[in-house]
């Protein structure tokens, strides 16, 4: 699954369009390398997203196309 869509799916970021604009200006690390919007991501990568001053780093645990509001939880937990 493509980075901007994990991201919307799981609810870190509303929006895939935030999300796109976010890689594309250096805000997303995965592995500690510079993601891309169209960067594929797997089960077990580490996500680095910088929000203004705050970094959260996130494991993803799960991938799926579609989930419910209250199931997002379940792809991802938060180390950071």
């Amino acid at each position: 699954m493509r980075l901007d869509k994990f991201l919307k799916v799981s609810r870190i970021i509303k929006r895939r369009t935030v999300a796109k604009d976010f890689a594309e200006h250096d805000r997303v690390m995965i592995n500690d390398r510079l993601a891309k919007p169209s960067t594929i991501i797997k089960k077990g990568d580490i996500i680095t997203i910088f929000i203004g001053q705050r970094k959260t780093v996130v494991e993803v645990l799960e991938i799926k196309d579609n989930v419910k509001a209250g199931e997002a939880k379940n792809l991802y937990r938060i180390l950071e």
